[in-house]
């Protein structure tokens, strides 16, 4: 995966209902740790990462890039929202298209955050990168993961065995600036 390209960054802090889309700071890289290394996060998504490489290996700040966005509830993370250029794919009906992901911590599972602040990224998206579509993949046993796809307008392209596990490729189409 890289980068989306030249869009200007970083943007104001988007802010909906309830949260705050905006940049990592130091602040947020003790919730950077528990996220990665979260077995219960990592489900669907290949296991998590040892916690001590994590303290190891991760910067003071960190990393700031063009579409990594820290989903804030009340000034502290919950999350992170991720749109990247989906170069390295294997699947062609992804390759080059931004790819959308979202963590979020399990204590804040259940609330509709993921939703609210995976839809604010992609309105972000959409004003930055119009015409532009957006692929999501997810395991089709994550049942949360696949609800949200079709709430957030994706609709699926194929499936496929990755993982030891099926995958599900959503397609959200580009919209279309109207005037």
């Amino acid at each position: 995966m890289i980068q989306l390209g030249s869009v200007a960054w970083p943007p104001v802090p988007i802010r909906t209902e309830r949260l705050t889309l905006r940049e990592p700071e130091a602040r947020d890289r003790a919730t950077f740790v528990e996220l990665l290394a979260s077995p219960a996060v990592h489900t669907y998504l290949g296991g998590p990462r040892p916690r001590d490489e994590l303290e190891r290996e991760l910067p003071g700040v960190p990393e700031r890039w063009p579409g990594s966005f820290v989903v804030d509830l009340d000034g502290a993370m919950i999350g992170q929202i991720l749109l990247r250029r989906a170069t390295g794919s294997h699947r062609p009906a992804a390759a080059g298209k931004a790819d959308l992901g979202y963590l979020v911590l399990p204590r804040a599972w259940g609330s509709g955050y993921a939703a609210e602040a995976c839809a604010a990224a992609l309105d972000w998206f959409d004003g930055v990168l119009p015409e532009e579509p957006v692929v999501l993949t997810t395991q089709t046993a994550n049942v949360g993961s696949m609800r949200l796809a079709a709430k957030l307008g994706f609709t699926e392209v194929e499936r496929f065995e990755a993982w030891d596990a099926e995958q599900w490729l959503g397609l959200r189409s580009p919209v279309t600036p109207t005037g």
